[in-house]
């Protein structure tokens, strides 16, 4: 009797301006799969600033908020795998998704997915930090870059002027003298800690999902709480990603905690940040000053503002964005679901505990 041959996978990629779909293709090849079929798709029209809008747009309402690509639909009814970047995912599709046994994303957020609906499915979602090491060496960046007026020096120069005098002169001090807090102690903020701890600067961290020996192997200081963090820091940096729980919980009591020698950094979400009371207490000077990345709506007006202080550093949401991070992401998140696949390994499932 002849064996029977085995089955054909199906592998569904969906790419975007940033991470594109032949590069998804590429990466699938190496899965543990054969025979496999690639089936791929293109979310958007690969400009960056349609992107940068349907980008904006998931991560403030969920995968519901922007259209999946025509056809994807019917494609994942016989499909065994899918792997996006940032396409949405809802709930509508993966009720469609009969067959589906796995689902990967590119990148360690997944606003853009709904995990929930996975999980009810019992369908595992893995991701990727497939950025964490730029964004640590950007939010160290981002720290000396405000602490020592970096950026506002050059635009003064620029301008035909030769700064010298800021909002901060009177506290300027070398990083090492600070003691810099970490919110969330993720793969970003355990990358961080462990830069500046080489740096010979005091850590302290917060981190509701880690135990203090956890923290202090990172190495920090563990903090009893976030408020213990905006007390005790001259530089907070957030590094947690945005629930429907913590939108705008650093508002006036968080913020009213802090020196007013202190400064606050994100590279992490936008929302964790009650935009109005960080407005109030830059402009009060109430805070030393803030270092910012992400924004709630991208990019900022013309009139925002923001663009009125003088204690405030920005950058246009570039924190993650080198050329080996974000278009060779798929590469890694090929070896994490073959691991898992084979393993059953489940470091990077995100959905299923």
């Amino acid at each position: 009797m002849m064996n029977e041959a085995p089955p054909v996978r199906r592998v569904v990629v969906v790419g975007d301006a940033y991470v594109s779909p032949a590069v998804l293709q590429e990466a699938a090849k190496a899965l543990p799969f054969s025979p496999i079929e690639i089936i791929p798709f293109m979310w958007g029209t690969g400009d960056k600033d349609e992107f940068s809008e349907m980008q904006t747009k998931l991560e403030h309402d969920g995968p519901d908020a922007v259209p999946y690509p025509e056809g994807l639909q019917d494609a994942v009814k016989t499909a065994d795998l899918l792997m996006v970047h940032f396409c949405p995912v809802p709930e509508k599709l993966v009720l469609n998704a009969r067959r589906l046994k796995l689902v990967g994303i590119c990148r360690g957020g997944y606003e853009n997915i709904d995990a929930s609906a996975l999980k009810r499915q019992g369908i595992p979602l893995i991701h990727i930090i497939r950025n964490a090491e730029a964004v640590a060496e950007f939010t160290l960046g981002m720290m000396l870059a405000e602490t020592r007026n970096i950026a506002r020096s050059h635009k003064k120069i620029c301008d035909g002027q030769w700064p010298v005098g800021f909002s901060n002169a009177g506290f300027t001090s070398t990083l090492k003298n600070l003691t810099v807090g970490i919110i969330g102690l993720g793969n970003i903020g355990a990358l961080l800690a462990r830069k500046l701890h080489a740096l010979g600067v005091k850590v302290i961290g917060y981190d509701a999902y880690l135990t203090a020996d956890a923290i202090r192997q990172l190495p920090a200081v563990p903090a009893d709480s976030m408020e213990d963090i905006f007390r005790q820091a001259d530089i907070v940096s957030l590094h947690l990603r945005l629930t429907a729980e913590n939108r705008g919980m650093i508002g006036p009591e968080l913020l009213s905690l802090m020196k007013r020698t202190a400064y606050l950094i994100n590279a992490s979400r936008a929302g964790l940040i009650d935009e109005s009371a960080l407005l109030h207490v830059l402009k009060d000077h109430s805070i030393a000053g803030a270092a910012l990345d992400v924004f709630e709506h991208e990019p900022l007006s013309a009139d925002h503002p923001y663009l009125t202080l003088d204690n405030i550093t920005l950058t246009p949401h570039m924190a993650g964005d080198t050329v080996d991070s974000i278009a060779n992401s798929p590469f890694p998140l090929v070896q994490a679901i073959t691991e898992y696949w084979e393993t059953g390994n489940s470091r990077n499932v995100c959905n299923l505990s």
